[in-house]
């Protein structure tokens, strides 16, 4: 099978992985957006969990990843539910690791066990040992497979970043004692750059925040209504969506439709309708340069500053007020 992908170009894959691939569940990822309700306010954030799924794999495949971890690659997004982390905020989840809490549930109950077997592979050693896998998965603010594609992919859909940059990127790319690493300190301070308009300039744009936490809402209202059922998590953003647009009650229709009609809003820390915390999430890159391996913020102080300021203002939050 022959998969094309526009970050990363054309690549020819090996029957088991073809046969994941074509797997209900993981189709079901087509209609599970990165961004939760993010491609309802804006249609540029509209990047889908199968798509960063599939980039992740082929990235690991770049790095010399072996079609173990290549699988634990494709399949590490696969319990994520319909609106991705917009079901945490519903749970109330300050962790944002719903998915991870049931991946296991999910991966018993679907056809992947047998897949796995019937190449001659353990699922439980490939899926349930993430820590083994150090190029799809390391502890921050480290690189990795997973940071590395939902970087480049959103903000390239977003027309924040060009294809130039991505390749010239790429290019710096190698691995070492099974870390990613960068081969330049100006490509490392780019990525710093893009990474931290991924999590402040997108993550916390203030038509995303708002426009998640009133899908959140009105999910919640649907569940004490009992018109959602935590099981209907598990399908995807389509169904979940239509269940919400055609509820009977008003408490719900009035929330989905302020969505369709988002109002003015701007960041005021003294006058604020909504304060919403995200995780803190941060970047320091491995330099790998003259036969010396280092961390970027011990010789560029431009990132260590912007490390410094984008945490300030994950802790604090962001103070939406609404213009009426």
């Amino acid at each position: 099978m022959k998969i094309s992908d526009y970050i990363y170009g054309e690549y020819e894959i090996e029957d088991i992985l073809e046969e994941i691939i074509l797997t209900d569940e993981f189709i079901r990822l087509k209609n599970i957006y990165h961004g939760g309700g993010s491609h309802l306010v804006n249609p540029k954030w509209n990047v889908t969990r199968n798509e960063h799924s599939l980039g992740t794999m082929i990235l690991i495949r770049m790095l010399g990843g072996t079609i173990e971890e290549q699988i634990a690659g494709l399949l590490h997004d696969i319990s994520h539910t319909a609106f991705s982390h917009v079901i945490d905020f519903v749970l109330e989840n300050e962790n944002e690791d719903y998915h991870e809490k049931i991946f296991k549930d999910v991966i018993e109950n679907s056809k992947i066990p047998k897949i796995l077997e019937k190449y001659g592979f353990n699922y439980e050693d490939i899926l349930f040992n993430e820590e083994k896998w150090t190029i799809l998965e390391i502890k921050a603010p480290k690189l990795c497979a997973d940071r590395v594609d939902y970087t480049l992919r959103d903000l390239y859909k977003a027309e924040l970043i060009s294809k130039h940059e991505i390749d010239k990127f790429l290019e710096n790319l190698d691995v070492e004692n099974g870390e990613i690493v960068i081969k330049s300190i100006e490509i490392g301070e780019w990525f710093v750059e893009a990474y931290y308009k991924e999590v402040i300039d997108y993550f916390m744009n203030p038509i995303n925040i708002f426009g998640n936490d009133i899908l959140s809402k009105a999910i919640k209202e649907g569940m004490k209504l009992g018109e959602i059922k935590e099981d209907d998590f598990l399908r995807d953003d389509l169904y979940l969506l239509e269940k919400l647009n055609n509820s009977k009650f008003e408490a719900v229709s009035k929330l989905m439709n302020t969505l369709k009609k988002i109002p003015k809003l701007e960041e005021n820390k003294n006058e604020f309708d909504l304060h919403i915390k995200n995780k803190v999430r941060m970047i320091d890159p491995t330099i790998c340069l003259d036969n010396s391996i280092f961390s970027l913020s011990e010789k560029s102080e431009i990132s260590k500053v912007k490390t410094e300021n984008a945490i300030k203002k994950l802790r604090e939050g962001i103070f939406i007020k609404i213009i009426k």
